[in-house]
């Protein structure tokens, strides 16, 4: 079976983000204020084959953690949809 897994991959909220910091002040710059927070992550679009869906999340989970993640400061969420 086919599979997509879409995954956000952000900063944890107790670490800093510079990439933040840096588009909120160019935001104040374009004059769009009163912008309290911006968190910048990565929106990632695998395409997989899977026994099923279970094998897809164990599939996405593995990447996550041991590629597309840096776990020490950053976390990810994820939701798989069926290819037709």
């Amino acid at each position: 079976m086919k599979f997509q897994a879409e995954i956000d991959i952000m900063p944890r909220t107790e670490i800093l983000d510079p990439q933040g910091k840096a588009v909120k002040l160019g935001l104040g710059n374009l004059g769009i204020n009163n912008v309290n927070d911006i968190r910048v992550g990565k929106h990632i679009v695998m395409n997989l084959e899977a026994e099923n869906l279970e094998e897809a999340k164990q599939k996405t989970e593995t990447a996550c953690k041991k590629l597309l993640a840096n776990m020490i400061v950053e976390e990810y969420t994820y939701k798989i949809n069926l290819e037709i």
